[in-house]
């Protein structure tokens, strides 16, 4: 029997996220923008709430097409306060908004996305060895620095909590549990 990380629990869209995603190394910059916007709404919630929500998420803000979503104007806005599939905060959604514009410039300064996010890992995955849920920390030093630097590039909801559920999600750490099957396989990606 495989043993795995106990947060997904029993629901079949957790653990699938679990077994197949969280962790993985990610060098996409659409990817990485889908967790940026996921991890907006995310503050203040349960991930369980959101990742039941993604499909409703993926429709409504164009399959994070970060230069449409950079576009998005007060019609659009909107739309999305009034899109019952999502979370409606409109601070959020401005966030999401004012995020994409950042975004595109990061990636024109730095040739993408990816080659500006994964500096605060020096380009590999942090490997940690947790026994417990409760040993894996809500942030680091290098989530510290993450949200810093964010912040100071003009992004919001960016706090160094969210920053590291980003490098959670995106495999810039491994915080799969040592006894979980995923420890040693998302080590191989």
């Amino acid at each position: 029997m495989e043993h795995r990380c106990s947060w997904p629990g029993n629901d079949p869209l957790m653990i699938e996220y679990h077994d197949r995603e969280w962790g993985v190394p990610v060098h996409n910059d659409r990817k990485w923008f889908e967790f940026i916007v996921l991890d907006i709404f995310q503050a203040g919630l349960s991930w369980r709430t959101v990742l039941h929500k993604r499909e409703n998420f993926r429709r409504a803000f164009d399959d994070f097409d970060y230069g449409k979503i950079a576009l998005y104007d007060d019609e659009k806005i909107r739309y999305l306060l009034a899109d019952p599939g999502i979370i409606r905060n409109v601070m959020k959604i401005n966030a999401a908004i004012n995020n994409a514009v950042k975004f595109i410039e990061i990636g024109e300064e730095f040739g993408s996305f990816d080659n500006y996010i994964w500096q605060f890992t020096a380009g590999a995955t942090i490997i940690n060895k947790w026994r417990s849920l409760a040993d894996i920390p809500a942030t680091s030093e290098e989530s510290d620095r993450m949200s810093k630097e964010l912040k100071k590039r003009g992004f919001k909801f960016t706090g160094s909590t969210t920053c590291y559920a980003f490098m959670q999600a995106g495999g810039m750490v491994n915080d799969h549990l040592v006894h979980c099957f995923r420890h040693a396989e998302v080590g191989l990606y």
